[in-house]
């Protein structure tokens, strides 16, 4: 799991991610508000670790912002050594989907990450079907049919396909892709997702008239977004 760290004092950052990565957990740190929203909309996390007062933002200021630019709704946990009940709810009210008092105990902290990523993963359907508008995923066959019509998909094809609609509205970074679709270090050469996702749009129809699209955010990833 890649998580987002937003905290201003270093001290305690360095705390955190090393907690974090001794738990088999990816983590990318930054102190202020702005280079945060800016990695969350270019990037792809499972999960927000969220800070309350920053040095440029407030920290419920940066979570609104964070909840209107996501479509996927991204789980967060907000980590502050504010404690009052009205603070909490405040939180809560804006988004956050749990929240922890400054200092964190390691071991509480960890599971709770783990009891968000349960409680948040992408669901792989457990029905044999799945549809998204005019195309049907027959997850057993893996096959996928457009309007009813079979297409002729390669299994990395069917792979990514599927993975491409399970996180629709999700910005997915190359790296990421590779590393969820093909299992392979984010340090391989990116190129092969390019070329996968041009064939996709091309054998999958994935246009307007379709009710969806592939957008391509320039020098980061792609997302799959619904058209209504």
């Amino acid at each position: 799991m890649k998580i987002g760290l937003l905290e201003d004092d270093q001290n305690l950052a360095d705390q955190l991610l090393l907690n974090l990565r001794n738990s088999d957990f990816q983590c990318r740190h930054y102190n202020t508000g702005k280079d945060f929203l800016f990695a969350v909309t270019h990037d792809s996390f499972d999960l927000l670790i969220m800070d309350w007062q920053l040095p440029d933002m407030d920290g419920i200021d940066i979570l609104r912002k964070v909840r209107q630019q996501q479509e996927w709704p991204i789980p967060v946990l907000f980590l502050t050594q504010r404690e009052a009940e009205e603070d909490i709810i405040e939180a809560l009210e804006a988004g956050a989907d749990d929240y922890m008092v400054k200092p964190a105990r390691p071991g509480e902290l960890i599971a709770r990450l783990k009891a968000l990523s349960r409680r948040n993963r992408t669901e792989e359907t457990d029905a044999e079907e799945a549809s998204y508008g005019p195309f049907s995923i027959n997850h057993k066959k893996r096959t996928i049919q457009l309007n009813g019509e079979p297409l002729t998909l390669t299994d990395k094809d069917f792979d990514l396909t599927t993975f491409l609609f399970e996180n629709k509205g999700r910005l997915l970074s190359r790296k990421y892709l590779l590393e969820r679709v093909w299992g392979v270090s984010s340090d391989i050469n990116t190129r092969t997702v390019d070329t996968h996702m041009s064939r996709l749009r091309r054998k999958l129809g994935i246009k307007p008239e379709n009710g969806f699209r592939i957008k391509t955010i320039y020098q980061h990833g792609y997302r799959l977004e619904e058209v209504e």
